[in-house]
């Protein structure tokens, strides 16, 4: 006999992705890596997975980079440079995969918007508001399709907060808790473009907060922030004596890091609906807490302290009336075989052939990048701000 519980679970049906269709040969999109750190290790893997593009070419900034780069995966016909707008100039590309540091994100992307190509540009967006609008702009005038990389949104339970909030089980959303961290998680096993202000701009916030942002705010149809009052700090990365960091590169590592570990912020948005957010790379407390969507009729509750990794923590607790008494509803996880990483690539690629919509759209994302940025001069300010989003 189905129960109440059944009712509600059977309003939010799974979707199946199909499998990609292979293309003929001359067909081949010709793709181009700027950067070739540690996130283009993913991106060229999925390529390789692809069979409708090849990599033709790819720039790094460290000489010879790139060709060990491209040696260690066994990319062969590939031309190298050592910049972005020498490989732009000179190559014939129908895509770019941008993974350089954050600071090089709005520069890179433009360049090759202007050239007329498109582009996946991987997360953050960029450090600022001006720089998200700046590459916006790009965007438009060229035409061409600009996705940013957020995966863990193609996630079927990140795509089933999305079905809760819009079946109207939930009422009208008025309150929304969320973020996470790590216990002790600065990340230097790769050097350290993540934690200097140079290359990097922003900590945590750009590098995991974003996505806990981009998991509610998708959810709920990316309303516009209107205020900010934010905290950050740097009480861990700055420590010589921080257990994360190398026996031998203790002193080196505190001394050059320039942004935040820790950083928190209360976000009015339009609607009516108040953000309470938190997010750090180091912290003595293993988790900041479950994210918590409050709607008028429910709520609901979601294990997400590390939904950077692409998925949601564990099943998620609907808290609603039925007949007048109270009531839960759990929300199984929905277990799948797919790669959000090729998906990611996929998506894009697909709306590069076919004229498509970015997967994840700048104009959502352009929101998530004003909310950081907010938070940062907020910080700094010591005081609540307006969001100020210049016209694109």
């Amino acid at each position: 006999m189905a129960t109440k519980g059944d009712e509600v679970l059977s309003q939010f049906t799974q979707t199946v992705v199909e499998e990609e269709v292979e293309v003929r040969d001359e067909d081949k999109l010709r793709i181009g890596i700027i950067g070739t750190g540690w996130i283009a290790e993913s991106h060229i893997e999925s390529y390789k997975r692809m069979k409708d593009v090849k990599v033709v070419a790819m720039a790094d900034l460290i000489p010879g980079k790139a060709e060990k780069f491209a040696a260690r995966y066994g990319i062969e016909n590939c031309k190298f440079y050592p910049d972005h707008k020498s490989m732009l100039d000179s190559e014939k590309l129908d895509a770019v995969s941008v993974c350089t540091y954050n600071t090089q994100h709005a520069p890179c992307a433009i360049y090759a918007l202007e050239k007329g190509v498109n582009v996946l540009l991987e997360k953050p967006m960029c450090v600022t508001t001006e720089e998200a609008v700046e590459i916006m702009r790009a965007e438009k005038k060229s035409g061409k399709v600009l996705s940013i990389g957020f995966q863990p949104r193609l996630d079927e339970n990140m795509q089933m907060i999305k079905k809760i909030v819009e079946s109207g089980v939930l009422g009208k959303i008025y309150y929304i808790q969320t973020g996470g961290g790590r216990r002790r998680g600065i990340p230097t096993p790769f050097g350290t473009s993540f934690i200097e202000d140079e290359t990097a701009g922003i900590g945590a916030l750009a590098d995991i907060g974003c996505y806990s942002l981009d998991m509610v705010l998708n959810a709920i149809g990316y309303p516009k922030p209107l205020t900010v009052s934010g905290y950050k700090s740097a009480f861990f990365g700055t420590d010589p004596n921080y257990c994360g960091y190398p026996d031998d590169k203790k002193a080196e590592y505190a001394k050059k890091f320039g942004v935040d570990d820790f950083a928190a912020a209360f976000i009015r948005l339009e609607g009516g609906i108040i953000l309470d957010f938190r997010i750090a790379w180091a912290m003595n407390i293993n988790t900041p807490g479950d994210t918590i969507i409050l709607g008028t009729k429910g709520g609901l509750r979601i294990p997400s302290t590390d939904c950077w990794n692409g998925t949601v923590g564990g099943e998620m607790t609907l808290y609603h009336e039925v007949g007048g008494l109270q009531t839960e509803t759990k929300i199984p996880i929905i277990h799948t075989n797919g790669d959000l990483f090729d998906l990611k690539i996929r998506t894009f690629l697909d709306a590069c052939k076919n004229g498509g919509k970015a997967p994840v759209p700048s104009a959502q994302i352009l929101y998530n990048q004003a909310i950081i940025d907010g938070i940062v001069k907020s910080a700094n300010a010591g005081r609540e701000i307006e969001i100020t989003i210049p016209e694109v």
